[in-house]
């Protein structure tokens, strides 16, 4: 069980690293998931921070995935390739440093022959409270 269910930000208070995940599959196409909410403050840790693809997706044309906020989709991860089993980092230049509490997203995006595979997990990894 996840411990950002309904709670504004996720912070264990300890000095590790944290996290949010969420799963996605091919029948989450077009779809716009919500990963949860980091602190303000928080750093994320890019080369830990991504897409987990479990099982590979074989739609026609396009099998790819944005991770943005819930203010810009694409901002940490645009078209991140999910044709091929393998961990897939975030893609963008931008601060990786929260100044609010800040709710992530996930979006899959599917086009061609409809895919009948594809499984994975976007996690998000930070330090909270980075001064």
């Amino acid at each position: 069980m996840a411990l950002n269910n309904a709670k504004p930000a996720r912070d264990v208070f300890e000095h590790v690293v944290h996290y949010i995940a969420k799963d996605f599959t091919f029948n989450d196409n077009g779809k716009v998931l919500t990963i949860g909410t980091i602190p303000a403050g928080a750093l994320i840790l890019k080369p830990l921070s991504g897409a987990t693809v479990n099982t590979v997706f074989n739609a026609g044309t396009t099998n790819v995935l944005d991770i943005g906020t819930t203010a810009d989709d694409d901002l940490y991860g645009t078209d991140l390739a999910l044709g091929t089993a393998a961990f897939v980092p975030l893609d963008e230049v931008v601060s990786y440093k929260v100044t609010a509490d800040t709710t992530f997203t996930a979006t899959v995006a599917l086009s061609g022959t409809a895919a009948t595979t594809g499984a994975g997990v976007v996690s998000i990894a930070y330090l909270p409270r980075i001064a």
